[in-house]
């Protein structure tokens, strides 16, 4: 079994080595990924619970209210 698995990581392992246009194009799309999430994460998931309550206490209370009348409007 651990001779399968060695073989399979070489596999790849060389195949990798031997791209050229394969390495620049995985570069783009790691760096288009990138950039991606963070544009995401900043613009359209803002820190909701860190800009509208000042303590933890606040910010359990919140989320704990937000759950429970999400589970009771469901049943």
């Amino acid at each position: 079994m651990l001779e399968a698995s060695g073989r399979v990581y070489a596999f790849y392992r060389d195949g990798f080595k031997r791209m050229t246009l394969g390495k620049t194009l995985w570069k783009i799309i790691l760096i288009k990924l990138v950039v991606m999430f963070a544009v995401l994460k900043l613009f359209f998931f803002p820190n909701y619970l860190n800009t509208n309550f000042l303590t933890d206490e606040q910010r359990a209370d919140h989320v704990l209210e937000q759950i429970t009348r999400q589970a009771d409007q469901n049943n």
